[in-house]
């Protein structure tokens, strides 16, 4: 099948580099280009390509709203390509809660060093975003302001509202309903790890946590290190609990979320009260940094049987082999269900490699971790 795009840039060289380079490709056919966003939407409506891709500053109307208004009137994945920088980021994650997919950056040299692997990590890139389920976000995607001290879950729910059972109604969750009742467990440390459609993920799951939740946490996201930053900051401002880039030698803390900087892999070692952060240098072998099963192996060897392992919506299978050691000291795994990832890559891998103790909606697991986690 042939997967048709819609390239949005004010830059003419850049479109048609990105056109050559699409085209050549096979099974991609860009079928149109706009100068900006206005034109985008009007293209994109007439033209109903299977994904779009967007700069995110251009003259009329900038990307960001544009992706607002494609995502009205009829959800297409959007990728996004940007700059590599603190604004950069900030910008692109904007555009993330606004329902674009993934991102880029738009200097192809920072993707590849020669023209055949940009080709195939472009492409690559453009079918897994066209497989994506960018209206499988709930939205609002995140409230503008932090919520209320009380827990999240309200006593009494009123009748239209579906219950968290009837929410999890589908088969693959089926199976782990039985364990849904268990009682609250006592864990050491709780692990996220996630990759395509995190960012808003994590900000749904985090954002239901009380200040005083009483494991640390530690979180995985493939992410540019220029980008950590500024997405620790964002989660942070919307957060009760406090969200920030980890650094070596951090100790964990009940109620603090350390995010492993871009570009890096952590691990995490038991010392101190609640365990220690070691930031290293990346293996060149390895293909995330930060990679998932890095630091979850380290928490299988640190705190056997003590973790919670989380694994959200996210591209390929990191984070199975670190799930699977943690799984084998008797921790505990969750992972995300098919119908509200973005991509069902890594969650899939987790439960289909029989891991998973259950299988949660994006909205549950929050609400989860403030019940069952003590």
């Amino acid at each position: 099948m042939t997967v048709s795009v819609l390239v949005v840039d004010d830059s003419g060289f850049f479109r048609k580099r990105l056109t050559e380079i699409l085209n050549a490709s096979g099974n991609i056919r860009v079928v149109g280009a706009a100068t900006n966003g206005r034109e985008a939407i009007e293209m994109a409506d007439k033209l109903r390509p299977d994904v779009i891709t967007m700069d995110y500053e251009m003259p009329i109307m900038d990307g960001i709203t544009a992706v607002k208004e494609i995502m009205k009137r009829r959800p297409v994945p959007v990728l996004m390509f940007s700059s590599l920088t603190y604004e950069g980021a900030r910008v692109t994650l904007d555009a993330l809660e606004a329902g674009a997919v993934d991102f880029l950056p738009k200097n192809f040299e920072e993707i590849a060093r020669d023209n055949s692997q940009l080709q195939k990590i472009l492409r690559e890139r453009i079918l897994d975003v066209a497989r994506s389920r960018p209206g499988s976000r709930p939205a609002p995607a995140v409230p503008s302001t932090p919520p209320p001290a009380q827990p999240a879950r309200p006593q009494t729910r009123g009748p239209a509202r579906p219950t968290p059972a009837q929410r999890r109604a589908e088969p693959e969750a089926e199976a782990a309903r039985s364990s849904r009742k268990t009682q609250p467990r006592s864990y050491s440390v709780v692990g996220i790890g996630t990759s395509t459609g995190g960012p808003i993920a994590l900000q749904r799951v985090l954002t239901r946590l009380p200040s005083r939740f009483p494991a640390p946490i530690v979180l995985i996201q493939h992410m540019p290190a220029s980008f950590t930053p500024a997405f620790a900051d964002r989660l942070n401002k919307l957060c009760q609990i406090e969200v920030r880039q980890a650094e070596d030698g951090d100790m964990l803390r009940p109620g603090l979320a350390l995010l492993a900087p871009g570009g890096k892999q952590m691990m995490i070692e038991n010392k101190g009260p609640h365990g220690r952060v070691r930031i290293l240098e990346s293996d060149e072998r390895l293909t995330y940094k930060p990679c998932v099963d890095v630091t979850f192996g380290s928490l299988a060897r640190s705190f056997p049987g003590k973790t919670l392992g989380i694994i959200l919506t996210g591209m390929g299978a990191d984070g199975k082999e670190g799930c699977r050691m943690m799984k084998q000291s008797g921790s505990v795994i969750w992972s995300q269900d098919e119908k509200s990832s973005v991509i069902y890559g890594m969650p899939m891998a987790v439960a289909k490699a029989g891991l998973s103790d259950e299988v949660l909606t994006l909205d549950d697991i929050g609400e989860r971790m403030v019940e069952g986690v003590c």
